[in-house]
């Protein structure tokens, strides 16, 4: 089965930077990156950072000018590079897919996991 994966996360001192990626596996036919997102308990899930139809991307703005996407097309993995990372980027972080398994079917929306990113003061 399908499965889209994060990792990077940890415990980091603010100031300090991560790499989070995003991995997905298995049967894929064609797989679409929706964005990151991330959410703090009680609160909603936010959007993060994502790509535009127009080969940009569009950042949160709480994160701009500290966060970038990049991309391995070749090992089906999405990353989020975090620099300048803030107490209140500490949430758990999720990435969203949207994936067909074979050619013709239906596309699904897929969610990792999530990994956790916690930036102490």
């Amino acid at each position: 089965q399908v499965q889209l994966v994060e990792s990077g996360g940890g415990l980091v001192q603010a100031g300090g930077s991560l790499r989070l990626s995003c991995a997905a596996s298995g049967r894929i036919f064609s797989i679409n990156f929706v964005g990151w997102y991330r959410q703090v308990p009680g609160k909603p899930r936010e959007l993060v950072a994502a790509p535009t139809s127009g080969d940009s991307t569009v950042y949160a703005d709480s994160v701009k000018g500290r966060f970038t996407i990049s991309r391995d097309n070749a090992k089906n993995t999405v990353y989020l590079q975090m620099n300048g990372l803030k107490p209140e980027d500490t949430a758990v972080y999720y990435c969203n897919a949207n994936v067909r398994v074979v050619s013709g079917g239906y596309e699904y929306d897929y969610w990792g996991q999530g990994t956790q990113v916690t930036v102490s003061s």
